[in-house]
């Protein structure tokens, strides 16, 4: 079996607010360093058989129909070894 990952994050001119939140506590917990955080989400998608073409446009159509809210989001789909 293959493991296919979609990302999803906010565009980029979207507001993040769970982002900022992580980003305005950082320092409290002694980690500086970090201008911006922004927060996504990760589906990890076992597939059966071989990723090919197909395998593939299905699962872009997939994230762009159900894992993502393309409005907001924008998403990048890749196979993991």
């Amino acid at each position: 079996m293959a493991r296919v990952v979609v990302d999803v994050m906010l565009k980029p001119e979207i507001l993040d607010p769970q982002g900022q939140a992580v980003q305005r506590a950082l320092p409290r917990l002694g980690f500086e360093g970090i201008a911006d955080v922004r927060q996504g989400k990760r589906f990890e998608l076992e597939v059966e058989g071989p990723v090919d073409d197909a395998a593939l446009a299905r699962i872009h159509e997939m994230a762009e129909t159900f894992l993502a809210n393309t409005v907001i989001e924008d998403f990048t789909v890749r196979v993991e070894s």
